[in-house]
């Protein structure tokens, strides 16, 4: 079950957030010259300080990562070591999503979310009515390109799964939020606009962390941007606490360029 937007569960209020920690969150308190990407606030400096001034104090910092296609020299050699043995050495193999089975891959990405995410702060499972909503949403984003499963080859069991996104506000910002007259064309045309994406979810049930399936679908990504106009994005938010989560992003040859912090004031 959902908690109210804005109530904490150990009975404290948090907030800038909407009902999840999946959707937008926190206050963005660096990265101002950036242009938000698609699913991200967007707030003047002086936010942070209004914030504070009301009383509420930091609770969690969401930590946005660019990677560039360009900087693959950058990523650690083990990266690549790790995968190119998911599959010989663990029986797992990486695949795109299908569009057309989009919402029954759906189910396989929360049964990963729902594991894998259990004991990170804040954390809401996804339910059904939430998988329902999120598969109309994503027909206007998807890109099997950019959409991974990990699965293991003797049982299908789903292990990992990865969700990126073409950076559809690229699109919408040329449309100035109308169809008409030119908006649907720009629309029909995004494949030649899009050129960043973002990387929203990646993630690994905890009993096949060790098997280098981060690896792979990291390195699918590298994959992707090398045969796709999109060379590069963000990936996030991550939370500042999720060390392995941070770590993986700095031997891809990553950098933060924004944070957008979650206050709190405990009842």
């Amino acid at each position: 079950m959902r908690h109210q937007p804005g109530v904490h569960l150990v009975g404290g209020k948090v907030g800038p957030a909407d009902f999840a920690m999946n959707n937008e969150s926190g206050i963005l308190i660096e990265g101002f010259e950036q242009r938000p990407m698609i699913v991200q606030p967007w707030h003047p400096p002086y936010y942070q300080q209004l914030m504070e001034q009301a009383g509420m104090a930091k609770a969690m910092d969401l930590l946005m990562w660019n990677l560039e296609v360009s900087d693959r020299e950058k990523v650690l050699p083990v990266i690549f070591e790790l995968a190119e043995k998911v599959e010989s050495d663990h029986g797992i193999r990486v695949r795109p999503m299908r569009r057309r089975q989009l919402r029954k891959e759906l189910d396989s990405f929360a049964e990963v979310y729902n594991s894998a995410w259990a004991n990170n702060w804040d954390f809401v499972p996804y339910s059904k009515k939430d998988l329902d909503a999120l598969a109309q949403e994503m027909q206007l984003v998807f890109d099997k390109h950019w959409a991974f499963i990990a699965e293991r080859l003797d049982t299908g069991e789903v292990v990992g799964m990865a969700m990126t996104f073409p950076d559809i506000n690229q699109v919408l910002a040329k449309m100035k939020g109308r169809l008409l007259p030119f908006g649907w064309w720009h629309f029909l045309n995004k494949g030649r606009t899009i050129d960043r994406v973002r990387v929203g979810f990646l993630g690994v049930k905890p009993e096949y962390q060790h098997t280098g399936v981060a690896a792979k679908l990291y390195v699918e990504h590298f994959n992707a941007a090398a045969v796709r106009r999109q060379q590069g994005g963000e990936m996030g938010w991550i939370l500042e606490t999720n060390t392995p989560m941070n770590r993986g992003m700095e031997a891809m040859g990553g950098r933060i360029v924004k944070r957008y912090r979650v206050y709190e004031r405990l009842l």
